[in-house]
């Protein structure tokens, strides 16, 4: 199907090139000042992990800014509020427990990345400090940094993500019950009864 795949690092950066010397040095291996702040302004994060195979997933972490709780300068840990309990990415973890985190701040292109090791906690003393409304979540994931770093906003300003002037219409926008009920294929769950399926979860199991 291709013609020409790259195979080894050394035809990669012939392309590419080399980093320059402010990225070979922009790692960090643990959460100084600068990464806590930004995770404390962070509402929206994703978590990419894989399963004993390799085969990967990314999943979507979101919630009011700060969210995510710093234990220290070298373990944060992430509330595991309601979701449609699939729960890939902490199947993955108990196989494979790396992860891989980027820490979005709306507006802002740079990106923060953290990746380490994580795994699933019930610690309720821990979990604790991170209810809402009362409502404590029943698990977390804990990650162990390793690795800490800024990412430049280049797709974003390609993008233009934070653009709204680049954002589609509402009539235009894919329709996600349309698509969760073409796929599922169920009798009886149509785009309208799948509409409002979301419409409950959406205001009702949030926490």
């Amino acid at each position: 199907m291709f013609q020409h795949v790259i195979t080894n690092e050394k035809e990669l950066r012939a392309i590419t090139g080399d980093p320059s010397e402010l990225v070979e040095n922009k790692v960090i291996h643990h959460l100084d000042e600068n990464c806590k702040q930004f995770i404390r302004q962070s509402p929206f994060l994703t978590m990419a992990t894989s399963d004993a195979k390799g085969k990967c997933d990314v999943s979507p972490r979101g919630d009011g800014k700060g969210f995510v709780h710093i234990l220290n300068e070298s373990t944060l840990i992430i509330p595991e509020r309601p979701g449609n309990k699939w729960v890939d990415s902490m199947k993955n973890l108990l196989a494979n427990p790396h992860a891989g985190l980027i820490f979005f701040i709306p507006g802002l292109g740079e990106t923060l990345r953290v990746n380490g090791k994580a795994c699933i906690i019930a610690d309720k003393n821990l979990l604790e400090k991170m209810a809402h409304k009362g409502k404590v979540p029943s698990l977390g994931i804990a990650v162990e940094v390793e690795e800490c770093f800024i990412h430049c906003a280049k797709a974003f300003k390609r993008s233009g993500l934070w653009d709204p002037g680049t954002w589609l219409a509402k009539e235009e926008r894919p329709s996600a019950a349309k698509m969760l009920a073409e796929h599922a294929k169920l009798p009886d769950l149509d785009e309208e009864a799948v509409t409002e399926r979301l419409k409950e979860s959406y205001t009702k199991r949030l926490y």
